[in-house]
């Protein structure tokens, strides 16, 4: 702890000098006091502002908590312990969503022989379910900052959970269909589970928890065909659907009691409302009950948050590319589970062994995950040497996918000409869908880590255009996917097909060199990025965390990335007009700022 100055010997002798204010002055002053013993903060932020507010403001006046008037209640002081068993559950949420776009597929054959329908209109109940989940995610995030992670999600998984059970017990196809439909628009996905990371690690400790969540998205994918192989071999195909729906059961009870809330702005609306129901302060309130109800349900701002990743998918070049890449990379994975089919019956593969064969990818998930450990290391080492360079703050942050990138166009061109059957032995095809395996973790984990940093308050739009685009492009390309593979040239259709693939993706993979080396240039193109640089301007010009006129941001934050620069953006401007205490100069601060400085 820093030595005692003058200034605080001075505060702190008038905090114990009678004062001639009200009762609830004094417990607020006492409330500052004992929280600052507590967690061992220096005490100079007592001084001026702080003490002004409250010793002149009315008795009856309504005054905001902000987070560092009750950090250690929240998610961010939470013991290690409890973060990694939240994690841990909400690894298991993301793998049961990403299980039920996959198993599916292995019901394609039963629905087929018992609806009379062809194997390729039975495979658009995987296709709907896939485009409908890509919106679905945009249209669950805002609703989980405004009321909560917890009951946000119980109710997605409550939702899909019924809705696996039309199909299940579906006496005709439509049943199937519409049950596909509303079971892809009720799952949460990523926008809410990764929000959580947010809510629980400051900006520059989460990308190992990051990593950890896109492992089991992407994770989720693959493991559906492994258990379905054994599924369709012993089971009829309606066990498909019964195996997601006690999956998903478990799951959600598994979240209803192991996970608490975690969004801070709930979490400090409860404290707030505590403390005035035990006397301690009775005009502290949270931030979301000082905001009028039609405030924060506007249908203006909820369009607004809605509309916003589409535009910037659009008009923005990085998120564009990136998000094709991205996209593009998630896609085949799905095309393989359509794919797989064609490739190893050459060799005679049954419904097991067919299944077994996706596990190669899911050992290159593995490796791409384990690979980033020290990546992360290296990078946030060099962050913090270099806090002033602004490649270093950004671009730096793609550097490993220089070296994994590659492996999409290796992988796809591998693949194809080890796909010509016997005499070519079957190891090859494995070896390589192990090297696409993890080029498509790497390129998820890397993008969304990127985008984060380089949109600031508009890299939740960012990476809600990078999501979108994944389970889009995944969905659209699963019905084209077995034709496509069939019907492109002749003898050699499957390699021909991976061979058209490889070159669309080597295209894909060179943009990942163009943003790197180029990025600041494309940034400063960027309008969005021009409305961050004049928010710096302005930061500026009132020096450092005072009032600052609205970032250029919708307050309705739709997701991991915006939970967290929220977060950063009230502690780096400063607290509001009304607060419980003003931003206090702690490390905890400090790092924002810089953080933020250097951001945007």
């Amino acid at each position: 702890m820093a030595p005692v100055s003058e200034k605080e010997i001075e505060t702190t002798q008038r905090m114990r000098e009678p004062e001639a204010s009200s009762s609830s002055q004094d417990d607020a002053i006492e409330k500052v006091a004992a929280d600052l013993e507590k967690s061992q903060l220096p005490r100079d932020h007592l001084a001026g502002t702080t003490m002004d507010q409250l010793e002149n403001k009315p008795a009856d006046e309504k005054i905001e908590l902000t987070e560092d008037d009750c950090y250690n209640q929240l998610g961010y002081a939470f013991p290690s312990w409890k973060k990694w068993m939240i994690i841990t559950v909400i690894f298991l949420v993301q793998v049961s969503m990403n299980f039920n776009t996959s198993l599916y597929s292995n019901a394609l054959g039963g629905i087929s022989e018992e609806f009379g329908v062809s194997l390729q209109a039975a495979r658009c109940g995987a296709m709907i379910f896939l485009v409908l989940y890509a919106f679905g995610c945009e249209l669950w995030a805002p609703w989980s900052e405004e009321l909560g992670r917890k009951p946000i999600l119980q109710a997605s998984l409550f939702l899909v959970n019924i809705w696996q059970l039309p199909v299940a017990i579906a006496p005709n196809f439509a049943s199937i269909m519409v049950g596909r439909a509303l079971g892809g628009l009720s799952s949460a996905g990523g926008s809410v589970t990764l929000g959580m990371i947010a809510d629980l690690w400051e900006s520059d400790d989460q990308q190992y928890a990051v990593a950890c969540v896109v492992f089991s998205s992407v994770g989720g994918s693959v493991i559906g065909p492994v258990v379905g192989g054994f599924v369709e071999e012993f089971l009829p195909w309606r066990w498909n659907i019964w195996i997601q729906l006690i999956f998903g059961g478990f799951v959600q009870i598994a979240h209803l009691l192991l996970v608490p809330e975690t969004r801070t702005t709930i979490l400090m609306d409860r404290i707030a409302k505590k403390m005035r129901e035990s006397g301690e302060n009775t005009n502290i309130y949270g931030p979301n009950e000082l905001v009028p109800y039609r405030e924060r349900f506007s249908m203006r701002e909820i369009l607004i948050t809605w509309i916003r990743p589409f535009k910037m998918f659009l008009t923005e070049p990085i998120v564009l590319t990136l998000s094709l890449l991205s996209g593009f990379s998630d896609a085949l994975i799905f095309m393989f589970i359509q794919s797989f089919g064609l490739v190893y019956e050459q060799w005679g593969f049954g419904k097991i062994a067919l299944g077994l064969s996706f596990l190669p990818i899911l050992v290159g998930y593995f490796i791409a995950w384990f690979s980033f450990v020290p990546a992360i290391k290296r990078n946030i080492k060099e962050r913090r040497e270099n806090p002033e360079d602004e490649h270093t703050q950004y671009e730096s942050r793609l550097w490993w996918l220089l070296y994994t990138a590659p492996c999409l166009p290796i992988g796809l061109i591998g693949f194809a000409w080890t796909s010509l059957g016997p005499p070519v032995h079957w190891i090859g095809t494995m070896v390589f869908s192990a090297i696409v395996g993890i080029a498509n973790y790497s390129i998820y984990m890397a993008t969304i880590d990127y985008m984060i940093c380089a949109y600031g308050p508009y890299s939740a739009s960012a990476t809600g255009g990078n999501g979108w685009a994944r389970d889009f492009l995944a969905g659209v390309l699963t019905i084209p996917a077995t034709p496509f593979f069939q019907n492109i040239g002749g003898k050699y259709h499957l390699e021909y097909a991976s061979t058209i693939l490889f070159c669309i993706s080597f295209l894909l993979v060179i943009a990942v060199y163009v943003i790197y080396w180029y990025g600041p240039t494309l940034r400063k193109r960027s309008p969005f990025a021009q409305q961050l640089s004049d928010a710096k301007a302005e930061l500026q010009t009132h020096g450092g965390p005072g009032r600052l006129s609205r970032v250029p941001t919708s307050s309705r934050a739709n997701s991991f990335a915006r939970s967290q620069q929220n977060l950063r953006i009230r502690q780096t401007m400063g607290s509001r007009q009304n607060s419980f205490a003003a931003s206090r100069p702690t490390s905890r601060n400090a790092s924002a700022r810089q953080s933020f400085s250097a951001e945007v």
